[in-house]
């Protein structure tokens, strides 16, 4: 890919782990995979679920895993970004980036959704997003459902990013917001 001129995002799967022990070894492969990045001069970073960090059983545990591979891509030159799960997550994951951020790690960003109604509250302050649709099936009540209602909450989202002089990432492969992008 790096010699297409293209970068690359590396994911390490595990949101299914079940207990600390899981949660940390999950870490140690993304330390294993920033350590090939670096060793290699790969022009590409890594993006953590939350919950493969141990989000789910122990937010001081999962606060350590993540700060901890912030650092190490920090030393290295390289990027973390914070993916963005199911609704029962959001806040969280949030507290963790912005945590991150007012500690000075200017190297972390977060994944937001648009088909989420709380999306567009949510960017107030935000400095690194990678913006997306949203997968997750979510109720009525917290999420947008109908097609053009989520395109539409998508461009209002970017427009209040690039606004508040945001970073943003386009993350879509929908032609009619890559065009609103533009």
């Amino acid at each position: 890919l790096n010699a297409a001129g293209k970068s690359a995002t590396v994911d390490v799967l595990g949101e299914e782990i079940s207990n600390a022990d899981e949660a940390r070894a999950i870490a140690g492969q993304y330390h294993d995979v920033l350590a090939r990045i670096d060793d290699d001069g790969l022009d590409a970073n890594v993006s953590v679920k939350l919950t493969a960090l141990g989000l789910e059983l122990d937010h001081a545990l999962c606060a350590e895993n993540l700060e901890n591979i912030v650092t190490d891509a920090a030393a290295r030159g390289s990027f973390v970004r914070i993916d963005m799960e199911d609704s029962s997550t959001t806040e969280r994951t949030l507290q963790l980036y912005r945590s991150l951020r007012a500690d000075g790690h200017a190297n972390v960003g977060v994944v937001l959704q648009a088909y989420m109604r709380r999306t567009y509250d949510d960017l107030e302050g935000l400095d690194n997003v990678r913006l997306c649709k949203g997968i997750y099936v979510e109720p009525a009540s917290i999420a947008y459902r109908d097609f053009h209602e989520v395109r539409a909450n998508y461009v209002r989202c970017l427009e209040r990013l690039v606004e508040q002089g945001t970073y943003v990432g386009i993350a879509t492969h929908d032609e009619y917001l890559i065009d609103e992008a533009q």
